[in-house]
């Protein structure tokens, strides 16, 4: 293997980490803090990629002058419309679900189904695509034989800047000491004056912004259809677990090996070895780690 394929196959990688960060991190805000076990993550992923092709749409219509701006635009409807949808479903359904785990997660369940067949029904039951705006079109020339796509690139960008807009978000704002001080110790915090319902319904219409962020995104790599969250949800969760609930870091560094795991597995074997393959490293891994292998220690 020369140094192109090197640069190649860790290119992919890092693709596919970018997704699965962007899956994860609102699906660990959301577990990590409430303990919901939400089955309808994917489809809110799907939410955030049908406002963007939805946004391409209007555009062609009534604003092509202005085509080379419906994505960026598209990103911002994707967490707004998916932030307002969590936020609604958390004071509607989910506040309701509190510590009763296995109702939760059938609830959203159910709700996965009734999305798919709302994206079924009033939009498309077939894929659809978006078109690529004309500045993410191309490739970046790095060396003479290795060039990378603009839109991959553009991805992993988005993903960086998510990932430091979350960490600023938890780490230097009053709102984000809230939300730690909630998932560390939700009775000291309700007894020291947290809002703990208030933090509870912006936590979860955050999780959900991101998996909008992550649905728009990916429509850059491939199409969206109404069962497209389900291809994504399982190794999102896998993603949350093996870097250890409550862990954003180690969620990001999940989603960074899982990432990278799928890329040279898939290399040098079929796609279903190399999923099996990965699993089966995840089960040893959690066998000696049970909490994940980047899990923080908390006082209860």
């Amino acid at each position: 293997m020369n140094f192109d394929m090197l640069a190649m196959q860790a290119f992919t990688g890092l693709s596919v980490f970018t997704i699965l960060m962007l899956m994860a991190l609102g699906l660990a805000i959301v577990f990590g803090l409430m303990g919901v076990i939400n089955m309808a993550h994917g489809e809110l992923m799907a939410m955030g990629a049908y406002t963007t092709y939805g946004t391409a749409v209007l555009f062609e219509t009534y604003f092509p002058r202005f085509m080379d701006a419906y994505f960026v635009v598209g990103i911002v409807f994707a967490f707004c419309i998916t932030f307002v949808f969590g936020f609604l479903l958390e004071r509607g359904l989910i506040q309701f679900l509190y510590k009763r785990p296995l109702d939760t997660m059938l609830a959203t369940w159910g709700l996965s189904l009734i999305l798919q067949q709302i994206y079924r029904q009033f939009i498309n039951a077939k894929e659809v695509e978006v078109p690529t705006v004309s500045w993410l079109q191309g490739t970046w020339q790095a060396t003479e034989t290795v060039s990378f796509p603009l839109s991959r690139i553009f991805i992993i960008g988005l993903a960086v800047v998510t990932g430091a807009a979350v960490y600023m978000l938890l780490y230097k704002t009053r709102w984000g000491l809230r939300i730690r001080a909630v998932t560390q110790n939700r009775s000291i915090s309700g007894a020291v004056g947290i809002n703990t319902t208030k933090v509870d319904a912006f936590t979860f219409a955050l999780g959900c912004g991101l998996a909008g962020i992550a649905g728009s995104s990916f429509t850059m790599l491939a199409s969206t259809g109404p069962v497209t969250g389900q291809a994504y949800i399982v190794d999102t969760f896998i993603v949350v677990v093996f870097g250890g609930v409550e862990s954003l870091l180690g969620t990001i560094a999940s989603a960074f090996i899982m990432g990278q795991m799928q890329s040279w597995f898939e290399y040098f074997m079929s796609g279903s070895m190399a999923r099996a393959s990965i699993l089966l490293l995840v089960i040893v891994v959690l066998y000696f780690r049970p909490n994940g292998l980047f899990a923080t220690k908390v006082r209860r």
